[in-house]
């Protein structure tokens, strides 16, 4: 490359790397979640703060053994304008409960903020203009044609400082039977025991089964943001003993593609990337799992509990737990079997779960997920170690006789077949394994690419600072410093490797480093550290093994020369 060509390619890399820095400030962090709505004034009219119970039923499918159930808790034409929310916070939660049905309408995370530099706390379940997403609970109950009204004891309910559990009662009454909702909450804990009370007081027994729905629309993850690359799964999840963690997405459940399933214990879900709400009925108790759609054409991923008599002057309980909070393992493990695989690292997760064991251990010492991230790297490439030696040395073989291939190859360049014969010769000759630099590396893919889903999923990383600049693990770096330096150390790896015999293959080559470069943009911090450290590594590696190989006389010592 000439003088003046180097002269005009330097300004105008600076310039692009201005534009693409100017255009992340201005459109690459922004984020609009809905406000929590009032709790303390009634609402005319206000479509923000509708109760999703109040246009759409707990609806439960026919059964699978034919048994005809009508809906359960039908359409309340009753509007919820001039209805107040009640208000619930805890240390990690901040709640409204809609009083007519008892859903809840509105969740946000006091612990998760919405962007780095916000005072807003990540909202989860809302129903607004934005996003409708809400958790659902109701009964069918025999004589009940509507939405149960209850009649909260005070509109606003908070953990005191120093107390470990809280509870918040929902009265109401149907022909007779009283009816208590009741929602319990723990200190430090996403998990909301949601149980009915039910009193009898008539003659007659009747029957009541407990119905938890999560309604959401089709509105985009707002926890993924505006980057590139792959995406965490966006949908419903089911599990039952048959099938531990069964996917269904939205356009399976608008498509009506999802069979109705009963089973004991299980649990049904709505996942996004880094959060998760699910109901968890009791695991000893026979539930029918089922997916449909309401009026508004929001995707329901529900359950419905066994059907249970309350005896005439007799007294019932029916509950399940409703998880509304971060995908941390030991979280939601604490709630049901297997609600920890709502934690998606792919079909690697095999491999991709005990490197987060140990990314979690070495946080515990060190208190930092960054240099932890560069630990973890570390002990993985000193792992294989052995196969990336045995990679490195095939191709420092390959690179120092490289004059005597490209000879043969311009000897015999007409004849291929001739050539063919020539360089198998002069591989066994020499003992050159031609797959031998590409075997090794090919084993090691699996591990990172397990590596890459587990730092992608990890809710750890979100709002993790490492140092300097980068004050967020899980978003790109905003001054893209770490996707250049992973390209600069790509284009060095290259100039260690044998120069490829096709001229065409060669130039493709050459481009890796800048197409992997705008890619590797809109990465993840923490991914893109990475991926710095293992190249970092490699290349010391791979320069101590070629330069060991060149200087062995013993390598090429018959080599022809021009």
């Amino acid at each position: 490359m000439d003088v003046k060509r180097l002269l005009l390619l330097i300004p105008l890399a600076v310039l692009a790397y201005l534009i693409v820095v100017q255009w992340n400030q201005d459109y690459g962090q922004t984020a609009v979640e809905p406000q929590a709505p009032s709790f303390t004034s009634s609402q005319s009219g206000d479509s923000d703060s509708r109760s999703e119970g109040a246009e759409d039923g707990l609806a439960v499918p026919a059964a699978s053994s034919g048994d005809s159930m009508a809906e359960a808790i039908p359409d309340e034409s009753e509007a919820t304008a001039s209805r107040d929310l009640v208000a619930v916070m805890t240390d990690v939660l901040d709640l409204r409960i809609d009083p007519q049905g008892g859903d809840i309408v509105y969740a946000a995370l006091p612990q998760h903020k919405l962007t780095l530099d916000s005072d807003r706390s990540y909202v989860m379940l809302s129903d607004s203009e934005t996003r409708s997403y809400v958790a659902r609970s109701g009964l069918q109950l025999d004589g009940q044609s509507g939405r149960i009204a209850y009649s909260p004891e005070k509109t606003e309910y908070r953990l005191a400082e120093g107390d470990k559990r809280l509870e918040v009662d929902l009265s109401g009454e149907v022909n007779g039977i009283e009816v208590t909702k009741r929602f319990s909450f723990e200190r430090n804990s996403y998990a909301v025991d949601v149980e009915y009370f039910l009193a009898n007081n008539t003659e007659s027994p009747v029957s009541a089964r407990f119905i938890g729905q999560l309604a959401r629309d089709n509105s985009s993850d707002p926890s993924s943001g505006p980057k590139m690359g792959m995406r965490s799964y966006l949908g419903a999840a089911y599990s039952t003993p048959e099938d531990r963690y069964l996917k269904v997405d939205f356009e399976e459940i608008q498509e009506g593609k999802f069979e109705n399933r009963e089973a004991e214990g299980g649990w049904v879900a709505i996942i996004q990337h880094y959060f998760v709400s699910a109901w968890a009925p009791p695991q000893n108790q026979q539930n029918l799992y089922y997916a449909t759609t309401d009026s508004s054409g929001r995707n329901v991923a529900a359950f419905a509990g066994p059907v249970t008599q309350v005896a005439a002057e007799g007294e019932s309980r029916l509950g399940a737990t409703l998880y509304v909070g971060p995908k941390v393992q030991d979280y939601m493990e604490a709630v049901a079997p297997n609600l920890k695989l709502t934690v998606d690292f792919g079909w690697l997760w095999f491999i991709a779960n005990p490197l987060f064991w140990l990314l979690d251990k070495i946080q515990d010492v060190v208190g930092n997920w960054g240099w932890s991230i560069v630990l973890l790297t570390i002990l993985v490439k000193a792992a294989l170690w052995p196969l990336s030696a045995k990679a490195y040395k095939s191709m420092a073989r390959m690179r120092k006789l490289g004059p005597e291939m490209q000879r043969l190859k311009e000897q015999y360049g007409d004849d291929r077949q001739k050539m063919s014969q020539e360089m198998m010769k002069f591989y066994q000759k020499e003992k050159i394994n031609p797959l031998g630099g590409c075997l090794p590396i090919l084993v090691q893919m699996p591990v990172f690419i397990a590596l890459y889903w587990m730092l992608l999923e990890s809710v750890e990383l979100r709002h993790a600072p490492f140092m300097f600049w980068i004050q967020d693990l899980s978003v790109k770096d905003p001054l893209f410093i770490l996707p250049i330096l992973m390209g600069a150390s790509m284009f060095v790896q290259q100039m260690l490797n044998p120069t490829p015999p096709d001229p065409m293959q060669a130039k493709i080559m050459r481009m890796l480093p800048i197409v992997f470069t705008f890619f590797f943009l809109w990465f993840p911090a923490g991914l893109v550290i990475y991926w710095v450290v293992n190249n970092i590594i490699s290349i010391a590696q791979q320069y101590v093994i070629t330069r060991k190989i060149e200087n062995d006389p013993s390598v090429g010592k018959g080599m022809k020369t021009k």
